[in-house]
Formats: structure tokens, sequence, C-alpha cells
């Protein structure tokens, strides 16, 4: 049971595996097997039975011609044997005539088919014989089964089983096989009359002749039988007597006339009966059931292999049109699974595949739009964003900076003020940039120059700025306002509160195919774990100078604008200072106003 479930388990593996064209040429095979088969075992059936019929007809047609020639070569020795009576005895008194004569002529007329013609009387003395005509001295012919029968039955005649002739010296042939016929007599002997036995001695080579001559096909033969089953002919029979075969002709002496279907040793064979009328004899014929049609299983296995690959082999071409449109669809989809764009969805194939293929080339017509108005709607929004979040350095600058001018006209420093509102003019005029949110890195380091121009004015040079563009540099592009923000935390965070005169320094350079803008203040720093959170989205918003609101939005805005790898990194220790890195790509012109034309799309 468990072998049986693990090989289902296997076929049923196999099976999902299978392409559509092998399910369908494998199922289609399998059900035309299947029927063929069971239309050539039905046809070998009906065939054989056919052939068994017709086997049976010619049997019963050939035992039918044996059945009358026999039975004419009978009719002959009983016409001979009434011929005996009727015409001799009958009209003779043997006191006075003698029988010789007329049994010479009969045997001379006859002599081919007689071995010998005598008359006895009821003691079993011999009256008369041709042309043999001494007893054996231990003949016993009162005994005998032909006087017996004549005796007991004395209206009919009777036919004795084959013996060799065992009542007269025959010097020339002592061992000659005959068929005795014999029938109860009246002798007249002085006018008395009483009863006596005609003996007819027929040669069995008649008998032998007439049954020889049959023939019942490949493996065929004939026998002949008595009413008690007793063999009176056979194509075999001195083996049989001589125990070296066997015949079931005790069996076939039951049959019926007609035929019949039986088992003798292992054999299965079609016996055919045919009673001998006068004699209750029994012609058998015999035929091997499987001779009937010997090469018919070979036939048939042969035809139904060769309709087998006939059939698998339309069957292919079949499967393979109706699974090839299903196949080119499979492939179209694995090709737009990979994400190749332009693929073609081929409507082919019967009805329900170009209906399906119809729905999918549909279904994938409305995924580009929807793909397309997705694409769109994600750039709206992106830009939407990076707006909202400009928005929110240009107040938190724009307030810091005015905040420094009022302090600075209150404290009479007009000159001052001047200046810096001056400067913060220039600042506000890189910041607009046309409407750009993606400029030359020297405008944004200029934009960086003026910013710190304020400051220092305002904390009254507390700190020194050093920004710096390194070789290589020339010509690159980056996000506006994002360094800004930076030296406002630097400021706040790292040198307002300082003892010592702060630096800090701005430096851009490139490496590999990324340029890298460090913003570094010898503050006082921060541990490393909060400079980490200063970049965390969740972190909780406080609205005080220099909560950190710049540095994070600077690195969403970086973040949104050129994806996941680039933004912010922040290395601080405590009373070490603290740096802040830009990680941005290496933008050309180029490259700059293509970007631009995909925001503004």
């Amino acid at each position: 049971m468990r072998v049986f479930r693990r090989l289902a388990a296997q076929w049923g593996e196999r099976y999902r595996k299978m392409s559509i064209q092998m399910v369908l040429s494998l199922s289609f095979t399998a059900v035309a097997a299947v029927g063929m088969l069971l239309m050539s075992v039905s046809m070998i059936w009906r065939f054989s039975s056919a052939n068994e019929q017709l086997v049976a007809e010619n049997s019963r047609r050939v035992l039918a011609q044996a059945n009358l020639n026999l039975d004419s070569y009978l009719r002959r020795m009983m016409r001979i044997s009434d011929t005996v009576y009727y015409r001799s005895i009958k009209n003779m008194d043997l006191a006075e005539d003698d029988l010789t004569g007329d049994l010479s002529l009969l045997y001379e007329e006859n002599r081919d088919d007689l071995v010998s013609l005598a008359v006895f009387d009821g003691e079993g003395a011999l009256v008369s014989a041709v042309p043999l005509t001494a007893l054996k001295q231990d003949a016993e012919t009162v005994q005998s089964d032909w006087f017996q029968d004549a005796s007991q039955s004395m209206e009919n005649l009777h036919f004795s089983t084959p013996h060799v002739q065992n009542i007269f010296d025959d010097p020339d042939y002592p061992y000659r096989w005959v068929v005795s016929l014999s029938r109860h007599v009246q002798l007249t002997r002085d006018g008395v009359t009483q009863g006596g036995v005609l003996l007819v001695d027929m040669s069995f080579n008649g008998i032998e002749q007439v049954c020889r001559d049959v023939t019942l096909g490949s493996g065929g033969y004939l026998y002949l039988i008595d009413g008690g089953g007793e063999l009176i002919y056979h194509p075999r029979q001195q083996l049989i007597y001589a125990g070296l075969l066997e015949e079931n002709n005790r069996a076939a002496a039951e049959y019926r006339d007609g035929s019949h279907r039986e088992t003798f040793q292992g054999q299965s064979r079609q016996v055919t009966v045919k009673t001998v009328g006068y004699t209750g004899w029994k012609l058998v014929g015999v035929a091997p059931a499987e001779s009937a049609s010997p090469q018919l299983p070979l036939f048939g296995l042969t035809l139904l292999l060769f309709s087998i690959f006939l059939m698998a082999f339309l069957n292919f071409l079949i499967s393979a049109r109706i699974s090839d449109p299903i196949l080119r669809l499979e492939r179209s989809i694995r090709e737009l699974d990979k994400g190749l764009a332009g693929v073609r969805i081929e409507e082919g194939g019967c009805y329900e595949v170009q209906r399906l293929s119809h729905a999918v080339a549909s279904m994938v017509s409305t995924m580009r739009h929807l793909m397309d108005d997705i694409v769109r709607q994600e750039g709206q929004k992106r830009r939407g964003e990076l707006e909202v979040l400009q928005s929110q350095i240009n107040p938190h600058f724009l307030y810091n900076t005015l905040d420094s001018v009022i302090w600075m006209t209150e404290s009479g420093q007009k000159q001052e003020a001047i200046q810096m509102v001056t400067s913060l003019a220039r600042l506000f005029r890189i910041s607009l940039s046309k409407g750009k949110s993606v400029i030359p890195l020297s405008d944004e380091l200029e934009h960086a120059r003026h910013y710190m121009t304020i400051q220092q004015m305002r904390f009254k040079n507390k700190f020194t700025a050093e920004i710096t563009a390194k070789p290589g540099t020339e010509g690159l592009y980056t996000l506006k306002l994002i360094i800004q923000p930076l030296l406002e935390n630097a400021i706040y965070h790292g040198c307002a509160s300082a003892e010592d005169d702060g630096v800090i320094r701005v430096t851009a350079y490139r490496e590999g195919e990324d340029l890298l803008i460090d913003v570094e203040d010898n503050g006082l720093g921060m541990r490393p774990e909060l400079a980490a959170s200063l970049l965390e989205e969740d972190r909780p918003e406080v609205g005080t100078k220099g909560s950190g609101i710049g540095v994070r939005n600077v690195h969403q805005r970086v973040g949104l604008t050129f994806g996941e790898g680039y933004g912010l990194t922040i290395f601080s220790e405590p009373d070490e200072g603290t740096l802040v890195r830009i990680r941005l790509p290496a933008l050309s012109r180029k490259e700059a106003d293509r970007r631009w034309q995909g925001e503004e799309l």
C-alpha cells in the first residue's frame, strides 16, 4: 500500500510538472489506447467466436461426408448379409442344397471388402464358409460376442469392434483385423427350421480407409467409437492400445451430436460428434481450439501497436495545435513578469484561447495605463513633499535671520543691519533659482557664504567659516538649500555655547561617482546615539532654536530626490565637535537638466 501511494505521489508530481501539450497528448493517447484495446479484444473475441463457429461448421460438414461414406460402406455390407439370408438361406434346404456356391459368388464380387462369409447353426457348428473353411481347434464360436449378440437380439444386425480374426485358420494372414457383422437366421434342414447365425467379417481396412481420408485442418483428426465408447478406428490406435497415448473416447460417447468444447490433458479442444445410422457408432472430430487461428493474437497485437503509434502521432499534432497558442501566451506573460517593455500578446488558437489572450492583452494595457498614472502621481507627490520641506526650511531660516536684524537694529548697528539685509537679499535670490531644486554646486556654496556672513555679524565674529570646493567638483550640480540648515545647526549646537573661538568648515569633494559635502565644527559635540536620533523620522519635533528640524529635513529631501543610499551621516563625540556628511550623486549639467525636466513632467 505504501509503495502504491509513493508511486502515485511520484506520478502526481510528474503530472504537475508536465506541459499542457504533453498532458493533452498522453491523455488523448491513453484514452484512445484503452478504447482501441477494448475494441481489439472485442474484435478478437468476436473473430475467435466466428472462427470457432466456422471450424465447427466445417467439422460438421466433414463428419457428415465421412458419415455418408461410412454409411455407404456399411450399407453395402448389410446388403451382402441380406442377399445371403433372403436369397440363399431362405430358399435352401441344407439337407439337399449347399450354400458354398452362393457364398463364393458374393465373396468374389466383394473380396476387396470381405475377409470371410460363414453360417453357423444354433449350436455353433459351421454350416458353410468361404474362403476360409477350417475352424481353429480352440475356437469357441458360441462364446464369441458376435454369436451371443445375434442369438439374443434376433431382429437386429450387430457390428463388433475391430478385432483380430480368431475363428478360422488363415495361413496367409494370421492376424487380420476385421469388423464382424452378425445376424440371426432361420436354417431349414429336412423341412425343419432351426436358428443359426450369419457372420460377415469385413476387412477393417475399408473402414480405416473411409476415416483416414478425412481432413479437419491443422492438428485435427477423426476417430470412430461404438455406443459404449470403445475405439473402432483412431489414427493413433496402436499407440493407444500400447498405453502410450490416451484419448477422451469414454466422455465423447456421452456427447450428443453437434459441437462441444472440452479440455483434455490441459489442451482446449473443439469436439464434433456425428452418430452413424444402424450401428450406434459415433464419428468424433477433434480440432485444437487454438489452432483455429494461430496468428490471430500476433495480428491483433501488431494492429494495436500500430494504431497506438498512429494515434499518439495524431494526438501530438492535435495537442500541439491546441497548446501552442497557450504556450505563446504563457511566454508573453513570463516576459511581462520580467519587466520587458513592448511585449505583444498574440491572440490566436481556438475561440476560448483567443478570448483569454484578448482579456490578458486588455489587462496588460490597463495595467500600463495605471502604472503610468501611478508614476505621474508619485512624481507629483514627491514634488509636493519637497515643496513642503522647502517651505519648512525657508520660514525657519527667515525667522532666525530677521531676529538677528531686529537685534542689530535695536542695538544701533544700522550699517551692519544693512549689510545683513543685503546678504539676505542675495541669499534669497539664489534660493529662488528660477524654481529649480537642482542648482550648480558653486551657487549652493555662494549661498552658504552669504548665510555665514549674516551669522558672523550676528555673533560678532565668534566663529570663523571656511568654505572650499576641491578639484574635480567643477561643473557639478547639487540639491539647493542643503548646506545652510547644517551651518545653522553647527552654529547653535557647536559654536554658540563654546568658550573658545569656533571654526566651521565646509568642504566639497568627489568620491567616485558621488559628491560629498562635509560640514564640520569644533564645538561641544554630542553622544553618538543622540547624533543618530536626529535623522529619525519619528523623533518628536521641538519648536526651539537648533532643535534639528533643518537637519532632518535635508536628509529627507536628499532621500526623496535621489533614493536610498543618499542622504546625511552624522559623526560626533562629546567635546570633539561634529561632522555632518552629505552624500549626493555627482550630477553633470546634462543630468541635472534631465532631472529637472522629469520633475516638470
